[in-house]
């Protein structure tokens, strides 16, 4: 006959213990932020015409920019969803760690981490726009 204590601990293993869905619920947060972050930039990239995406991605030196570019806007709106509702976690954040790698070291590195409103690049290098509502500073 088991011990008293290994009977408790099969049964916190069974039921979890209030740490372990503290812990859970502790993550929702971090979970909505990520989620919704990547499918805003994914959405951007469709506001803003795929091809335009793709054009960039040419200039960076991308090999097939066209599929490329559908693939990170996909990955970032299927990716952002999964992590936004909780689902398929550990299968959607490799390729969005990938996205992220890609877009830390041939964007981000070399023109900076407040890159707002990336325009276009050419062999000159990255052309930015005018800063929108979220960088407004002045009170009205």
């Amino acid at each position: 006959m088991p011990s008293r204590t290994q009977q408790k601990s099969v049964q916190r293993q069974r039921t979890g213990t209030a740490k372990d869905k503290g812990s859970e619920r502790g993550a929702i947060p971090l979970r909505l932020i990520v989620g919704f972050g990547f499918m805003e930039h994914g959405y951007a990239k469709i506001a803003r015409r795929p091809e335009k995406y793709a054009s960039i991605l040419h200039a960076l030196g991308v090999p097939a920019s066209d599929l490329l570019a559908w693939v990170a806007i996909l990955v970032e709106l299927f990716g952002g969803l999964a992590v936004f509702l909780g689902a398929f976690i550990p299968l959607a954040s490799i390729p969005m760690a990938i996205v992220l790698l890609v877009a830390i070291f041939t964007v981000h590195v070399p023109n900076g981490f407040s890159s707002i409103k990336l325009l276009s690049v050419d062999a000159v290098g990255a052309y930015f726009g005018q800063p929108g509502f979220e960088t407004a500073l002045e009170a009205e």
